[in-house]
């Protein structure tokens, strides 16, 4: 992740740069923060933030939007402020980072069953459509025709009835699990229809070949270049359904999450260090 004052951000990265000042900082206040149980300046934060490429501005914006969200907790220092992460900000981090975790897997285990969900809104509920649609694709799901959403990982059933409930849906549903039928659309037809792919493989193409690039000279690069591909990792849960193998054979996406956890295993001691550094100041 990024450091202080004027440093720059390597141009090798610039394959990653499509984050937002919000993502970055989720992404500094998860894999920094968290870690140390401590808090962390807001002068941190701003100089990290500017070292990815950010304005100050803009970096502080960011730091007010988290804590208007109840992400962060402010203890003021005088004229200086600092910021604990709050109960709402560990556990999205607690629930989430078992997903991002869990891309490189292969998913070998799968038995071919299926968790099937069949749900139909009402009028008076169509509000929930946008809510319902993203909770069922983080949570795995593809829709292959009308109506019909489907998902390998059956595990994640009570994460799908506490979203039904959440949004009023659950007497508007019918769920069920089991294997498919030969007389149905097979499971290759299946995978084309029900997800993106395609855009996905090509932005995972993209990521492979910034990380191809990376050359990061020096513990505030290394730390910069850290922060922007460990963002770009937390990211893909949101579009990646993460299929088994037996769905998706060779999936490139595992094999850039197996690399990004190589980058990370390697720089991490060094991230922490310089951060440690930073936030003593």
């Amino acid at each position: 992740m990024p450091t202080p004052g004027a440093l720059e951000t390597p141009s090798t990265d610039s394959a990653l740069a499509h984050g937002s000042a919000r993502s970055l900082l989720i992404t500094i206040l998860g894999e920094l923060v968290w870690p140390t149980e401590e808090p962390v300046w807001t002068a941190t934060l701003v100089h990290i933030l500017k070292a990815a490429g950010f304005e100050e501005q803009t970096a502080r914006q960011a730091i007010a939007r988290a804590s208007g969200s109840e992400w962060i907790v402010p203890e003021r220092h005088g004229r200086e402020v600092r910021w604990t992460l709050s109960d709402k900000l560990i556990h999205i981090f607690e629930t989430g980072s078992g997903r991002v975790y869990s891309l490189s897997d292969p998913f070998s285990s799968w038995d071919g069953t299926w968790l099937a969900l069949w749900t139909s809104i009402p009028q008076s509920l169509r509000s929930a459509r946008r809510p319902l649609y993203a909770g069922l694709t983080w949570a795995g799901f593809g829709n292959p025709v009308p109506g019909l959403w489907l998902t390998p990982h059956v595990e994640r059933a009570g994460e799908v009835g506490r979203l039904l409930d959440e949004l009023d849906l659950r007497q508007h549903t019918v769920a069920f699990t089991g294997n498919l039928d030969a007389v149905g659309l097979p499971r290759e037809e299946i995978v084309a229809r029900g997800w993106d792919l395609d855009a996905l493989r090509t932005r995972y193409e993209e990521v492979w070949a910034a990380m191809n690039d990376l050359r990061p000279d020096g513990d505030d690069e290394i730390l910069t270049a850290h922060i922007r591909l460990v963002s770009e990792w937390q990211e893909f849960p949101r579009v990646d359904p993460q299929l088994p193998e037996a769905l998706l054979p060779d999936w490139v996406g595992r094999r850039v999450a197996r690399r990004i956890e190589a980058f990370r295993a390697e720089w991490t001691p060094i991230v922490r260090r310089r951060f440690g550094e930073l936030n003593a100041v």
